[in-house]
């Protein structure tokens, strides 16, 4: 989560070298080697989700089947760009699970 899209956006490309790799409005995904940095706004529906914070994003196939299989009952939120649920890991590391 970034208040400041623009300039989170301008940082990591003018400063650290990712690239652009897609930009959803509210959501930039940038790029450097193999990691993907997804920085989502003010305007996202993670922004007005109870689970605020920093995490990173896992696509999944199936969000459904994912829970069932971790036996999570988080929320599942239908965005603009997809749904998706946190879980956390052992170690209390939030892990958003993203379907496109």
């Amino acid at each position: 989560m970034v208040d400041n899209l623009r300039a989170a956006t301008a940082f990591y490309v003018e400063q650290l070298g990712f690239t652009e790799k897609e930009n959803w409005g509210p959501i930039v995904i940038l790029e450097r080697g193999d990691l993907e940095l997804w920085l989502s706004g003010p305007g996202t529906s993670a922004a007005k989700h109870s689970v605020v914070g920093n995490r990173f994003v896992l696509r999944v196939d199936d969000l459904d089947r994912t829970l069932a299989d971790l036996g999570s009952a988080a929320e599942i939120v239908d965005g603009r760009a997809g749904r998706w649920a946190v879980v956390e890991d052992p170690a209390g590391n939030l892990v958003e699970l993203y379907e496109a």
